[in-house]
């Protein structure tokens, strides 16, 4: 019990993103069912499908934007400021701060130390890119496998990239996931949560800056 307790946050998620993931799965299935059945083609079985490019560029293309979102918005926060957000730095905080803040004041900085002090953007970033790829090959396997459906050519990899499928699967999660921050940065300016670290105190004022409630 004392496990759970101290790790709910992610077990709730983790069991969450499971359940969405199986039921998107599902979902995307009996569509796919339909598709081919509307078209007078063979159905795929339930696994056929989860280890299908169709099913691997849906997943993988909200991956890559979810990660490029806390890529993007762990590096902002450290240069950039918005005056009465939660989700900013004080003005006076930009930047990498001193080693006295960052409590690595009289640590050795060698290779190990600046990889550790740049870990979790890293990570992020390798993430998105890992993704992004993973998407992008997902797509150009699903792209030419309808190409030979309407008995068209197939393209190449790199021809792919430059094509409007690719693109419109990036951007469209790109657009949502920027938007999404910026106003979560606006919004905690003036509205509140009570009880949650990602809302000012009720009572804080409109432009008291990383406060958390």
């Amino acid at each position: 019990m004392r496990f759970l307790r101290e790790n709910s946050l992610s077990i709730v998620f983790g069991l969450l993103f499971l359940a969405s993931l199986v039921g998107q799965s599902i979902a995307g299935w009996f569509d796919e069912k339909e598709l081919l059945t509307e078209h007078h083609q063979a159905t795929v079985s339930y696994l056929g499908y989860v280890f299908s490019s169709s099913f691997g560029v849906d997943v993988l293309e909200n991956w890559q934007s979810e990660y490029l979102q806390f890529s993007l918005f762990i590096l902002a926060t450290i240069w950039l400021y918005q005056r009465g957000s939660n989700e900013s730095k004080q003005a006076a905080e930009l930047g990498l701060q001193t080693d006295e803040r960052q409590k690595v004041k009289g640590r050795r900085k060698d290779w190990r130390y600046y990889l550790y002090a740049n870990s979790l953007l890293l990570l992020m970033a390798a993430i998105f890119f890992a993704s992004w790829l993973g998407q992008g090959i997902g797509g150009w396997r699903n792209y030419n496998e309808d190409q030979q459906f309407h008995d068209q050519p197939k393209v190449s990899f790199i021809s792919y990239l430059g094509r409007a499928d690719f693109w419109d699967r990036t951007l469209q999660n790109w657009q949502s996931e920027f938007l999404a921050v910026g106003s979560l940065a606006v919004f905690t300016i003036y509205l509140r949560q009570r009880g949650s670290p990602e809302s000012k105190p009720v009572g804080a004022r409109h432009d008291e800056t990383a406060a958390s409630g």
